[in-house]
């Protein structure tokens, strides 16, 4: 895609984003439904609209795009609904949305049965983002994962790989053998 103009670029982020809000169904499931499936079954089912998408993304305005094994990536379009009284959004857009995309990271490495919570989330904030940002995508990726913890790092940017944020997260596992 690096051989894209900024403008098609856009355009393709734009289509993928669509594509997966079109699918997408909120709702919720319990802690034991989704302990019943692997972590790729629960996230393609989200993808596909076979499974209900958390509410916090439609609240948030973000959506998954891609995932696999150790990486996550959500976009999302910053509005006025999340500014803050200072005229840019508020940094608890980005924190939600790297520690969403972190915490995923960190689910589709986890056996099935497995869970996990955030015990730590540490952010820096590199520029701010504003309605005239355009699209954002968040992505975490893995960095280790142990018996107990698992720690990811994240980072939001833009069409054009401007850097927004970045961000790290230690989880607790839960459950499991």
């Amino acid at each position: 895609m690096s051989d894209l103009s900024r403008e098609e670029k856009l355009q393709v982020w734009l289509a993928a984003e669509a594509e997966i809000r079109a699918r997408l169904k909120p709702g919720t499931m319990s802690i034991a439904e989704v302990a019943t499936l692997s972590p790729m079954e629960f996230f393609d089912g989200i993808g596909r609209g076979e499974l209900p998408a958390p509410p916090m993304g439609e609240l948030m305005g973000f959506v998954p795009i891609e995932w696999s094994k150790e990486r996550f990536i959500f976009q999302g379009v910053p509005q006025m609904q999340h500014y803050n009284p200072i005229g840019s959004v508020h940094g608890g857009y980005a924190a939600t949305l790297l520690d969403s995309a972190m915490g995923c990271a960190v689910h589709t490495h986890l056996q099935q049965g497995q869970g996990y919570t955030t015990t730590d989330l540490r952010i820096s904030y590199i520029r701010a983002l504003t309605t005239s940002t355009g699209p954002v995508r968040a992505e975490g990726r893995i960095i280790h994962v142990g018996r107990s913890t698992a720690l990811a790092e994240g980072r939001i940017y833009d069409v054009d790989g401007k850097l927004y944020a970045t961000g790290s997260t230690t989880c607790l596992i839960l459950g499991g053998k």
